[in-house]
């Protein structure tokens, strides 16, 4: 067994990914965590009451009651107020995606969605919207301290630390949404979510494992869509109880339409269907949580829109160029293609597999090459983060490198006359035209 290859997958992580790119769930936790504040401040200020009114205190009762009507009227303010909140929220929110789909490309919607600070955002203000609201039925139209039962004195000061809270993620609500307004923390963003794939992604195998002869595939039930990740947890347990090794037949970013063959089955076990139908993700968009060459495509759809003659924006494409180099960079060593997944005894059981080295050096260099030809900024960087590369990489990965730089080359001298400025576009420089 190759232990650089041996990674125990974990059950939960696709489970916990979905969810971060649904914009519903945290809003709803909130929710139902607010319902259960309340109940225990309501029955902390019922124990409070009861206990002074053992000890006969009904003058603290009374203070008690006169804090409460007092703060009532805050709290009314505060659950008018904080729907106004929610809608400036909102407006904000649709504000900022459509500027970044418009300039950038539709695909960095997905930042929006799975930003932490604007679920926190708008998670607190319906917490404390609701939680506002509860309040107000809490108050008792009793006044004598003998026969009041609960006094939300308790739950009036937590309504008043929401506010403050929900005043302080607005402020870094603003701050973050204007950030990702801009191009560079966009670009930065899709990079850090694109290394933080590649890191976590099991090492390929240099040789291919050998497998049983396939008996059998598996087709695709579920609806048409791309293959956004499978649960490889699942099919490992799923191959083992069996005693067969799987083999995922397309690729993470593939689409897929029912009756694809999506498992090719090697081994004499037969695995369950039911046990398989849960184990693959298909959905309308490409996620980052197992594809590799998700974070490429962006940048370079980013850097085409960049360039593209209603735009003409190089210095967006250098950006874009910047962070290409980095993401290829990580992986100018690290073993790819082929990715075994192993069992607890160390036994492949699912084979899968992802794009190598010359797939990505495509994906991410070819159209920015075709489209940079008029614009010696890109090209001067394009050359410039080759060379870097070709530094960097072993031999046997140098050829996607120099033949790209070779097209790239070709293209300037037959689209530039002048042999000065054929020189001036192919010159290396690292910030384009620095």
């Amino acid at each position: 067994m190759s232990d650089r290859s041996y990674q125990r997958p974990r059950t939960l992580s696709p489970l916990r990914e979905h969810l971060r790119d649904t914009f519903w769930f945290a809003p709803s936790a909130g929710l139902g965590l607010a319902v259960v504040l309340w109940v225990a401040s309501s029955e902390l200020d019922t124990r409070i009451v009861a206990y002074l009114q053992d000890q006969q205190d009904y003058e603290a009762v009374s203070d008690l009651i006169s804090i409460a009507d007092d703060l009532k009227t805050i709290v009314t303010t505060i659950s008018s107020a904080m729907m106004t909140f929610i809608g400036v929220v909102f407006s904000i929110s649709l504000v900022a995606v459509q500027m970044a789909s418009g300039n950038l490309t539709p695909r960095v919607v997905r930042i929006f969605v799975r930003s932490r600070i604007s679920k926190a955002t708008l998670t607190v203000f319906l917490a404390t919207f609701l939680f506002s609201l509860l309040v107000l039925t809490s108050y008792e139209s009793e006044a004598d301290p003998r026969r009041v039962t609960s006094v939300p004195v308790v739950q009036s000061l937590l309504t008043m630390a929401l506010v403050g809270l929900s005043l302080l993620l607005f402020i870094a609500y603003v701050s973050q949404t204007l950030r990702l307004m801009q191009v560079g923390p966009v670009v930065d963003r899709i990079a850090r979510e694109s290394l933080r794939v590649l890191v976590r992604q099991p090492a390929g195998e240099r040789d291919p494992v050998p497998l049983a002869r396939e008996g059998r595939w598996i087709a695709h039930q579920g609806r048409a869509g791309v293959l956004r990740d499978v649960n490889v947890a699942r099919l490992v347990r799923a191959a083992r109880k069996q005693g067969v090794v799987l083999r995922l037949i397309p690729r993470i970013g593939d689409y897929v339409v029912p009756g694809t063959p999506m498992l090719s089955v090697h081994g004499e076990g037969e695995p369950l269907r039911r046990t398989l139908a849960y184990t693959v993700s298909v959905g309308v968009e490409r996620t980052f949580h197992q594809d590799p060459g998700l974070g490429l495509r962006q940048l370079s759809d980013i850097a085409l829109r960049a360039l593209s003659p209603a735009v003409n924006d190089p210095t967006t494409a250098v950006q874009c160029l910047d962070r290409i180099v980095q993401l290829l960079t990580v992986v100018a060593r690290k073993p790819l293609g082929e990715v075994h997944h192993r069992d607890g005894q160390g036994a492949v059981r699912l084979v899968q597999d992802v794009p190598g080295w010359t797939d990505l050096v495509d994906l991410a260099l070819a159209e920015i090459r075709v489209f940079a030809v008029g614009s010696p900024q890109v090209t001067r960087r394009l050359v410039a983060g080759i060379d870097d590369l070709l530094l960097l990489v072993p031999e046997e990965r140098r050829e996607p490198l120099v033949r790209h730089r070779a097209l790239l080359v070709q293209a300037v001298e037959r689209a530039v006359p002048e042999a000065a400025e054929r020189e001036f576009a192919l010159l290396p420089d690292r910030q384009g035209i620095g």
